[in-house]
């Protein structure tokens, strides 16, 4: 137990050994400073001629959001009619074929908004060149726009008042050429030299020891395992994710994938310090996030080394913790510590089965993506975190009489009421799809659908809910995990939660953007003996305390008809 608890203290070390630099580099990056990697600048030119784009020319918030929306919009129609048609192109070695209209809604909409949610199998939905030129390109540019939009955020609170925020695409071809891209290209080597698979041959076949003849998917799976977690996206080569013993062969690819997922997201709160010349506010912020992520591991590695309480009254002795659904490669510890990360960042790649977790790991892993704050995804960890701030400065300035302030900013109204409509859309969207899906699979499970809704759910009962729940809330917080014991290849799901990756992406990202834009037009106020200053660990505590009350509140009856249940179910 010592050393697997170990290897989860070394692999977090390790992340902050390479996280911090690279935020301070980011930080020089992002304010056009001198670095290393300027010698990509004539590609860059290159890149922005061919284009027709002036990187600069200086946009307005509205401005940057109408270049998001635009481009992501034009991925969604390309990839959209490509999986239709991928049985049609060249590069499809095994035969796969194409999507469902449905499928394909899903599939586009999950990989465009750093999802990855895959309601087919990996290996078997999708064809070689789909994998690259739609999965593998949406998995640097999703994660490019959503470290561009939280530079947006960076540059309004850079200078006193200020309404250019730099170019949008200068922040977005900046964030795929001078970071995912070389770190993609180191980790790709080390994972090809572990053993992932780098070929362009179809299935192989080998003789197992039992006799049998065993087809085995293989694929060019390297580069793009290497994005999946650096771009926090997830969805896997192979249809078990990282679990798979190609995609994630050893201990070693294991400590890479767990460290890639998570240096960009810390290495962003490290940058926004940086680049507004407040580091100590982001020391706090990360606090607060660490905080937070420990008070979801410590719980969550405890119950999966605890073992199984049913298993436990049968006599049978678990000393190496609840090990179903588990890689005996990796062991309890390391996937509770893996679980704990996929679902506090976006990543939502698994190296075990969440739906076989302990029902108290399935409610960490849950309220970890309800809260959707500690660290994040790439670049939209801090704009999530952000509207828990400006809500907390708000409340703040309530208590001590004062008009709130942010950074020499007056936090008006309209500030607020933004920040209380997307504190609001996630419970909404949530609960209200959880509802909904419960609501047809009691009352109408012989529906006449090609799937009919009472063959959704494997496992009956409180597990059942959760499976349903935890659909609804991968989705909003645009993880892509799942509790796989729910059928979700299928119209109601596909269409459904495509819905909600789509809201629960950009609604969070033009919102932050857009009170960080209207309080960086506002006039400067200088600091006076009276001003809240948000890098104090007093306002730290009270922003964390605004997470867990709102959070508790939003979705604490939902996770009692759920997880609670099941476990209390269990151990009676």
């Amino acid at each position: 137990m010592n050393t697997e608890l170990f290897g989860i203290f070394a692999t977090y070390l390790l992340t902050l050994v390479i996280a911090i630099p690279l935020g301070k580099y980011l930080a020089k990056m992002f304010a056009g400073e001198k670095v290393w990697t300027d010698f990509l600048k004539p590609i860059e030119s290159g890149i922005y001629k061919l284009s027709g784009i002036n990187p600069n020319e200086q946009m307005n918030w509205k401005q940057h959001m109408k270049a998001l929306m635009t481009i992501n919009l034009v991925w969604l129609v390309y990839g959209f009619f490509v999986l239709m048609y991928q049985d049609k192109l060249p590069l499809n070695p095994d035969g796969n074929p194409g999507m469902t209209p449905d499928l394909a809604f899903n599939s586009i909409i999950s990989f465009v908004v750093n999802c990855n949610l895959q309601h087919y199998s990996g290996e078997s939905g999708v064809t070689y060149l789909t994998q690259h030129f739609v999965m593998m390109f949406l998995q640097f540019v999703s994660a490019a726009t959503g470290i561009a939009a939280a530079v947006v955020f960076f540059k309004a609170f850079r200078d006193k008042t200020s309404t250019n925020l730099g170019n949008f695409w200068e922040f977005f071809v900046k964030s795929i050429t001078r970071l995912l891209l070389p770190l993609s290209l180191v980790m790709a080597i080390i994972l090809a030299f572990s053993g992932t698979p780098t070929s362009y041959e179809g299935k192989d076949k080998f003789i197992s020891v039992q006799g049998d003849t065993v087809n085995v998917s293989r694929g060019p799976a390297a580069a793009f395992i290497a994005i999946k977690h650096l771009g926090t996206n997830g969805g896997g080569w192979f249809g078990t994710n990282s679990a798979h013993p190609l995609e994630n062969p050893s201990y070693l690819t294991n400590s890479v994938e767990l460290i890639a997922q998570v240096i960009i997201p810390i290495a962003m709160v490290i940058a926004f310090g940086i680049f507004i010349r407040r580091r100590k506010l982001s020391w706090m912020i990360f606090g607060v996030m660490t905080i937070g992520m420990l008070l979801l591991l410590i719980p969550t590695v405890s119950s999966e080394l605890g073992g199984n309480p049913a298993i436990a009254k049968m006599g049978v002795s678990q000393l190496s913790g609840a090990m179903e659904g588990k890689e005996v490669r990796f062991g309890p510890a390391i996937s509770g510590y893996w679980s704990t990360v996929t679902t506090i960042i976006s990543t939502g790649s698994v190296n075990s089965m969440h739906d076989s977790t302990m029902p108290l790991t399935g409610f960490w892993q849950l309220l970890g993506m309800m809260i959707n704050s500690f660290y994040g995804g790439c670049g939209v960890g801090v704009l999530n975190y952000f509207i828990y701030l400006i809500i907390a400065v708000f409340i703040s300035g309530l208590m001590v009489g004062r008009t709130p302030e942010f950074l020499g900013h007056k936090v008006e109204a309209r500030e607020i009421k933004i920040a209380a409509l997307i504190t609001l859309l996630s419970p909404f969207l949530i609960l209200a799809g959880t509802a909904l899906s419960s609501y047809v699979f009691v009352n109408h499970g012989d529906a006449a659908w090609a799937v009919q809704p009472k063959a959704w759910l494997n496992n009956p009962g409180f597990h059942g809910f959760s499976e349903m729940l935890y659909e609804m809330t991968s989705s909003n917080a645009n993880n892509g995990s799942g509790f796989e014991g729910l059928g979700d290849n299928n119209v109601f799901w596909n269409v459904a939660t495509g819905f909600v990756l789509f809201l629960g992406r950009f609604l969070p990202i033009i919102g932050p953007i857009a009170i960080a834009g209207l309080l960086g037009s506002k006039k400067y106020i200088p600091e006076s003996a009276g001003t809240l200053k948000a890098d104090t660990l007093t306002f730290s505590l009270m922003t964390f305390a605004v997470i867990i009350v709102l959070n508790a509140l939003s979705y604490f009856p939902a996770l009692t008809l759920g997880p609670l249940a099941e476990y209390f179910t269990l151990i009676k």
